[in-house]
């Protein structure tokens, strides 16, 4: 290998090294951020020339980046007072809608939805169950979670909306109705509109199977998109709700990010000698030409 391709191999392993850094610096920022899922740099070295006949063997060129992947371990859970701070224990995901989508449309495709680990959920004052981004809540039949304000019950009294009560492991909303006098009834959640608590809960908070959640792509705000089924791609999602087993919905509950502190430090550490080691071969290198050159003299 001459002294150009030692230093060309050196720019490389210096230029990626500084991504690999962004990606480090990137996960440290967000160890707060509710169901952050941190990313990894993944290497490859790029194509190799032989040296001499193919029996002396091959040189490598350099570094490159092979892929920015992304790690969707479980992360850990923080307990809350909010019935509306709800996790997932398990692999799926929160489906949302972007802000704005019509409460009287048809159901949401999966292809169109927004998917996230986050589930620190409101209710606005239009009784839409939305996310801090104001992104609506989906549910298992993909149509955005809202909540009839007044609730008229087969007797004839009318109650207003009050809260949502709780949620369940399967994910089944029980509202809390009340009325002028202080009386309140719990309230299942029916699609777009209330129901008897006599009524057997039908809809429930909306949660996707990913096939290949590392494929999905990054739109920041803790959400994912799905890449369909194209190679490498995430998978098309199904739309659905837990089984409240092995899958279930954890109330009161919200997900943190995944990313290991300790771990983000000694990544830094080992990529930050890398680098140098790339920059002394690049310094190196340049002063063995010197040599070369000062002997021609």
């Amino acid at each position: 290998m001459s002294l150009t391709s030692t230093m060309f191999t050196g720019v490389s392993g210096l230029l990626n090294q500084a991504e690999a850094m962004n990606v480090i610096g990137n996960n440290i920022s967000n160890v707060n951020t509710l169901g952050f899922k941190g990313s990894r740099m993944l290497f490859s070295d790029v194509l190799s020339t032989s040296v001499g006949s193919q029996s002396l063997g091959q040189l490598g060129h350099g570094v490159q980046i092979q892929k920015v992947d992304t790690t969707f371990s479980q992360s850990s859970l923080e307990t809350t007072t909010i019935p509306t701070d709800v996790a997932i224990q398990g692999d799926n995901f929160f489906a949302v809608a972007k802000p704005g989508t019509p409460i009287t449309a048809t159901a949401v495709a999966a292809t169109d939805a927004y998917y996230t680990r986050a589930g620190a959920f409101r209710v606005d004052s239009s009784k839409a169950l939305i996310t801090p981004d104001n992104y609506n809540v989906l549910d298992s039949a993909s149509m955005p979670i809202v909540f009839t304000p007044q609730y008229t019950t087969p007797g004839g009294v009318v109650l207003d909306f009050q809260k949502v009560s709780s949620i369940s492991a399967k994910g089944e909303i029980a509202l809390l109705y009340s009325d002028a006098g202080g009386n309140s009834s719990i309230v299942y959640y029916q699609g777009n509109a209330a129901a008897p608590v006599t009524a057997a809960p039908t809809v429930f908070l909306g949660t996707a199977k990913i096939d290949n959640p590392p494929g999905m792509e990054k739109v920041g705000g803790s959400l994912f998109r799905s890449t369909g089924s194209i190679t490498g791609g995430s998978g098309d999602p199904v739309i659905g709700s837990q089984n409240g087993a092995t899958e279930k919905i954890m109330a009161n509950n919200i997900e943190l990010s995944n990313v290991d502190l300790a771990n983000e430090f000694v990544k830094m550490i080992l990529t930050q000698r890398a680098y140098s080691a790339n920059s002394k071969t690049i310094t190196t290198s340049d002063e063995m030409t010197q040599e070369i050159l000062n002997l021609k003299r």
